[in-house]
């Protein structure tokens, strides 16, 4: 099993108040820092989609 490479979220504050994400082919990977992760919610490619949806929509209100 391959280490994850995880990448810093754009929209991130200032100091730990960040998102982390790892994403292949068939898992995104979510967790708050990347070395080493704590906790880590995975979800198929579609939720982090709708998610993603849910997110943009919610900014716009």
């Amino acid at each position: 099993m391959s280490t994850p490479r995880w990448q810093k979220s754009s929209y991130c504050q200032e100091g730990e108040a960040c998102v982390h994400i790892s994403a292949t082919p068939a898992a995104v990977h979510l967790t708050d820092r990347d070395t080493p992760p704590r906790t880590t919610v995975t979800v198929g490619p579609t939720a982090f989609a709708a998610l993603l949806d849910l997110v943009k929509s919610s900014a716009v209100r």
